[in-house]
């Protein structure tokens, strides 16, 4: 479901000087020995970003998983990337999640960064829906722009890959208008915002347990920990 999209990320990474970084070891690649599929990670440190990590779990027929975060550079407070996708097979339902991920809730830092995905917003009303985010608290660490939908196969092989393409360049222009930005906080006070982005987001991972149905507990809690959300688990003061 998520081939085309995958490729085109993976693509546009290494067109922009994508750097790619090591994995922990086995946890780039594991196979279930649970039910039928396999998940595959890739990890890039990009110009301006200093950490970009891109996961795919294909369990066939009955559910594909695209996710990205791109984590910018300390000295940039501009806000992380995040998408979700997951595709139903069974109940043809695809699930949505892209966003500008705010590293504070403020009107003056939505009102620097938040004019290209807010655009997006109103261009894209499938995309713009209300519905609440369960494992999340939608006032933090999410944007009032997320692009959410909740909808089937017409919005997955239609609407979605132009909204994926645009979303994305649009974050990418951020990244690329940085410099002309003068960055309002420290990059003491980035790593540590950074730092609990990963602290909240490992608490209520709602894929966690997903993965542990499919390839263990032992294994997801590193793919948790190790993975998807290392600062929280090197670091927990937040500060330094």
């Amino acid at each position: 479901m998520f081939d085309p999209l995958l490729e085109h990320l993976l693509d546009t990474i290494r067109f922009r000087g994508g750097k790619a970084l090591e994995i922990p070891n086995g946890l780039d690649f594991c196979r279930s020995n649970k039910r039928q599929g396999f998940i595959q990670s890739w990890l890039w440190e990009v110009p301006g970003l200093r950490r970009w990590r891109v996961t795919r779990l294909d369990a066939g027929k009955s559910l594909q998983v695209l996710n990205s975060v791109a984590y910018p550079e300390y000295r940039n407070d501009y806000p992380i990337m995040g998408i979700d996708l997951l595709w139903f097979g069974a109940s043809r339902k695809l699930v949505a999640v892209l966003d500008f991920q705010p590293l504070v809730q403020d009107n003056d830092y939505f009102a620097k960064y938040f004019d290209g995905l807010q655009n997006l917003h109103g261009r894209f009303p499938r995309f713009s829906g209300k519905e609440a985010m369960r494992a999340f608290d939608p006032n933090q660490y999410f944007s009032p722009w997320l692009l959410f939908c909740r909808d089937g196969s017409e919005q997955a092989n239609k609407s979605l890959p132009l909204v994926f393409n645009e979303f994305l360049s649009c974050y990418l222009n951020l990244n690329e208008s940085a410099g002309e930005k003068c960055s309002h906080m420290s990059a003491d006070v980035v790593r540590g915002l950074q730092i609990n982005y990963d602290i909240y987001s490992a608490k209520r991972d709602p894929a966690h347990g997903l993965f542990v149905s499919y390839f263990g507990k032992e294994w997801s809690d590193r793919f948790l920990n190790e993975f998807l959300f290392p600062a929280q688990k090197n670091d927990h003061s937040g500060s330094n």
